[in-house]
């Protein structure tokens, strides 16, 4: 296979500018593609050239493989690379890309169709040696069988959609009288977010932490471990922080668990850079999850403790070169933390806060990364993930890496949206995590919005009186941001104002 010369990034936002970062530094040219929205993004502004492929709704847009084979026509594009979300774990686009003549920087379509359905899923492995919960193997066919599985493994048990992940089609059923409700809950919201009403169950594991494995392969038969993470502080289902190493782990398990996450590599002929998940219960066994056949968003932690670009790798694999490096050659290189500022309200259940981002200040310092797909002045929408950036930050040891984002998130500066950076400082200062003894039940056990907002007011006073302190130098714009404001220190102002 010839070297890639131009890529073209079927994404957008933080992962298609990360993309790009690494092909410019490889001599590569790059492609983006945007929506409407997304005329104005930094990925558009940094690739090379750039396509436009429609309107707002990913459905019109990202989503349409038509259009973004056609973009790669257009421009002369002799590879894409699907980034993670939209296309990238699309069985039906990697055969498409095959049949163009388009390298696909991903796995083969048959992987990323096995490791798709879960269930498929659950059976290989199973073959392969590797423990999975208990439960049912395949999905479910019978309700009155179901029942019965759950009734010998006992409850509570989980619920999940067969062909999706992200939380959605999953319920927890902690006794028998509410299963068969679940059961059709469950059936109705995979139905409505994946087109399939399969789902499987298994056993609800006590204390559970999710650990992942990071795997990278090339067509020569080389497969390794690129080390672990943590990813157990979760809102929804759904990730916010992650760790690397994970704290959890002995280097014996450790062990274990990185042959294991191999053999389930091996068993799909798996190709490019994927993440075998597990489940670590409270005895420190461990059960397989999923694989995610693609990068996967906290990959930057991953980097960060082997000095590895994982991008880069992925790139000389989709060229059919063999890995560089040996598993003897990867080593841990002290601790990496990442936290995800969503633009959502952790006050209120993590809602999406949209809006005009007013101020989008990173901070910076050795050992800090911020992956951010937004600038200042642009809008935080509802169409699309309102993740704003990943900061990552990178010590010798976990304790100083937590010092090291507690003073990231306090000199994060973002205004116009309310965001998860105070909810980052409550989990990174609660006793669970600063003692690497907490699970992904983290924010149903310890998270109190009203904890989180404790020193908020002492905060904003500071602010005010910081904007009274230059009144005389800028007096306009200082009353004006006071009075437009709507938070703690915008109260203050009018309170004194009518005193």
């Amino acid at each position: 296979m010839a070297d890639i010369k131009k890529v073209l990034i079927a994404n957008r936002g933080e992962i298609a500018l990360r993309v790009i970062h690494t092909c410019k530094e490889l001599g590569i040219q790059t492609v983006a593609v945007y929506s409407r929205p997304d005329a104005h993004s930094p990925h558009v502004l940094h690739a090379d050239e750039a396509v436009f492929i429609g309107e707002a709704a990913s459905s019109e847009s990202y989503l349409v493989i038509d259009k973004i084979i056609d973009a790669v026509k257009q421009t002369g594009a002799d590879a894409v690379h699907p980034g993670y979300g939209f296309l990238s774990e699309n069985a039906g686009f990697a055969e498409r890309c095959k049949k163009e003549n388009i390298i696909f920087i991903g796995p083969e379509p048959k992987a990323i169709r096995l490791m798709g359905d879960k269930t498929e899923a659950r059976e290989l492995v199973t073959q392969a040696g590797i423990p999975t919960p208990p439960g049912l193997k395949s999905e479910l066919k019978d309700i009155e069988e179901a029942r019965s599985v759950a009734d010998d493994i006992g409850y509570p048990i989980l619920v999940k959609a067969a062909a999706g992940g992200g939380g959605k089609g999953m319920r927890i059923v902690h006794k028998k009288e509410e299963f068969e409700a679940s059961i059709k809950a469950a059936k109705s919201e995979a139905r409505n977010a994946f087109g399939d009403d399969r789902i499987y169950i298994e056993k609800y594991l006590e204390e559970p932490r999710h650990v992942e494995f990071q795997i990278m392969a090339d067509t020569h038969g080389n497969v390794l471990h690129v080390y672990d993470r943590e990813c157990s502080v979760q809102r929804r289902h759904q990730k916010v922080i992650e760790e690397a190493p994970c704290a959890l782990l002995t280097d014996e398990l450790r062990a274990d668990m990185a042959e294991a996450a191999i053999g389930a590599a091996k068993a799909v002929d798996y190709v490019g850079a994927g993440t075998i998940e597990f489940l670590v219960d409270k005895h420190l066994n461990f059960y397989f999850l999923e694989m995610n056949t693609r990068l996967q968003v906290e990959h930057p932690v991953t980097e960060m403790i082997t000095g590895v670009d994982l991008v880069a790798l992925q790139i000389l694999v989709a060229e059919g070169k063999e890995l560089p490096i040996k598993q003897e050659d990867l080593a841990i290189n002290g601790h990496a933390i990442e936290c995800r500022i969503y633009a959502e309200d952790p006050t209120e259940n993590f809602l999406p806060s949209t809006g005009l981002l007013k101020k989008h200040r990173v901070p910076t310092g050795s050992g800090i990364r911020v992956d951010a797909g937004v600038e200042e002045g642009q809008q935080i929408t509802i169409n699309y993930d309102p993740m704003i950036s990943k900061l990552s930050v990178h010590g010798p040891n976990r304790e100083i890496a937590r010092k090291r984002m507690l003073r990231a998130l306090d000199e994060y500066e973002i205004a116009g949206c309310r965001t998860t950076i105070p909810f980052c400082e409550f989990t990174l200062k609660h006793p669970a995590f600063i003692e690497a003894k907490y699970d992904t039940h983290f924010v149903q056990d310890h998270f109190k919005p009203e904890n989180m907002q404790e020193d908020q007011p002492d905060k904003d006073v500071a602010l005010a009186a910081s904007l009274l302190k230059f009144k005389k130098q800028s007096q306009p714009e200082s009353e004006a941001l006071l009075e437009n404001g709507t938070g703690e220190s915008a109260l203050w102002w009018k309170n004194r104002k009518g005193n």
